[in-house]
């Protein structure tokens, strides 16, 4: 499986300096997140799965994409292990989102996190998912160190998902 790392540009076009997003490989993009996101739209999520849907920055129109939402703390988050993605950049300007699962979608606003606010939710996130992601965190895992989390945090954006009432 190839991935491609993006870094951003001197002026930060890809997200912070230095900021980096792992592509997905063909077969994430065409096989493996459409297949997802189909069972997620039909209310049959894949471990906990849903379809984050976000305005796009340029256009306005919705955007989708899977993702795992993370519970801690009775808090929900997003954290996006492939870095600074496309849904991250919408997100960071939208200010605000749904998770959609079948007919159901529950609307947030989104509070990017400090990288220090991060560990708790980064270690939680790794425990439940490394089967799936812990590619993306280049050899850390949930049992790091605080100042191995600390190291990837500005890899690995994370979102506090407030639900509008």
């Amino acid at each position: 499986m190839t991935r491609r790392a993006v870094l951003s540009d001197a002026n930060g076009a890809h997200g912070p300096a230095g900021a980096r997003y792992l592509a997905p490989g063909w077969f994430t993009a065409r096989v493996f997140n459409p297949a997802v996101a189909r069972l997620t739209r039909w209310g049959l999520p894949l471990a906990g799965s849903r379809e984050l849907a976000v305005r796009g920055r340029s256009t306005g129109e919705w955007r989708t994409t899977p993702v795992n939402p993370l519970v801690v703390g009775g808090v929900r988050y997003l954290v996006a292990p492939r870095g600074h993605t496309q849904w991250v950049r919408n997100l960071r300007v939208a200010g605000a989102g749904e998770l959609r699962l079948g007919r159901r979608a529950e609307a947030f606003t989104a509070v990017e996190l400090a990288d220090a606010e991060k560990l708790p939710v980064l270690r939680e996130y790794l425990r439940r998912w490394a089967w799936e992601v812990g590619a993306f965190f280049d050899g850390v895992g949930a049992g790091a160190t605080d100042e191995e989390l600390l190291a990837a945090a500005p890899k690995h954006p994370v979102f506090r998902l407030e639900p509008l009432r």
